[in-house]
């Protein structure tokens, strides 16, 4: 079976390629971005350069492939997403484009990725958040520019599923994070961002870090490997509906400060940024569904996770000053 993964080029993506080659599958690995900038570049799979938000390639990417994993969006962590609306959404035209080129080609299994994003943030106000249930996303109220695009896409996946009969499948991601991924440059996440700025504490001596916000904002953090094994559940079942996948483990970005100082074993003094991008004050997955859908849900803890991510980044940090 030959499985096409757009975006590979990105964090997830990279991932889900060497994942679906581990299974067996023929992958066909496309991105926008020239090969030499991809996250991870795997030899046994065939790699392409395309623009997906084209209808045309598209249907070249799409053409001997049973299934369709579409990753492909313009995206980063908040910093980006709040200043680059119009940028993100226009991943609609990559996901509409594939719809229409997986249905043509009669496609077994078509995913997509979504996002927390596409909560209503009437429901995400207080740092005791009540963790986000899938219902909770309507009536609809997503974060502006990105969480509507990725809202919107979710529904052409229902609609396609239902008028087309064409087997979608959608996840909703809560923060996903991990080595090989950004770390700087603007579109990195939070967990990378910290473990970046720590680790340039530590190489310099100067023992203090700016956090955005006021580090009381709260998140749930799923670590890459948990985000590939509920991708590769999700889209074997026979759920329809869209399902979180993302840790139940909810911090404080205080708190996420606090595991990386203990992995880099230092204490720095901490800056606050109150005018930065912070997203909403709290959000957390709720992941009763998926553990009655799948029978499984995330469980890697999160300074198992930041503990490899923070060694990876601080390895990136030390080659590029020598």
């Amino acid at each position: 079976m030959t499985a096409l993964v757009a975006g590979a080029g990105g964090f997830i993506g990279g991932y889900l390629v060497r994942a679906l080659i581990d299974r067996g599958f023929a992958v066909r690995a496309v991105d926008k971005k020239p090969l030499a900038e991809w996250h991870q570049r795997h030899s046994a799979a065939d790699n392409r350069v395309l623009d997906l938000a084209g209808l045309d390639a598209c249907r070249d990417a799409v053409a001997g492939c049973a299934r369709v994993y579409n990753f492909a969006a313009d995206m980063g962590g908040m910093g980006f997403i709040e200043t680059h609306k119009a940028a993100c959404m226009l991943s609609v035209l990559i996901n509409t484009h594939l719809l229409l080129a997986a249905r043509d080609a009669g496609v077994d299994r078509y995913f997509f990725s979504s996002s927390a994003c596409v909560y209503a943030a009437g429901k995400q106000r207080q740092p005791q958040v009540t963790a986000l249930a899938e219902d909770d996303a309507y009536p609809a109220d997503p974060e502006d520019g990105y969480g509507w695009e990725k809202l919107f896409s979710e529904r052409m996946c229902r609609h396609f599923r239902e008028d087309y009969g064409l087997a979608t499948r959608v996840a909703r991601y809560h923060n996903v994070y991990g080595p090989l991924g950004a770390w700087d440059g603007g579109r990195e996440k939070a967990p990378a961002a910290i473990c970046r700025k720590i680790a340039l504490a530590k190489a310099s001596g100067r023992h203090e870090i700016e956090i955005w916000g006021d580090g009381e904002q709260t998140r749930s953090f799923m670590y890459v490997d948990d985000c590939v094994e509920g991708t590769l559940r999700l889209t074997d079942s026979a759920v329809t509906e869209p399902l979180n996948v993302g840790s139940e483990e909810v911090v404080t970005i205080n708190q996420v400060v606090d595991i990386v100082e203990r992995i880099a074993g230092i204490r720095v003094h901490r800056r606050y940024d109150l005018a930065a991008p912070m997203g909403v004050r709290g959000r957390n997955s709720d992941n009763t569904r998926i553990r009655m859908r799948l029978d499984w849900a995330p469980g890697i803890r999160l300074e198992d996770g930041l503990a490899r991510t923070y060694r990876w980044i601080s390895a990136q940090i030390a080659a590029a000053s020598r």
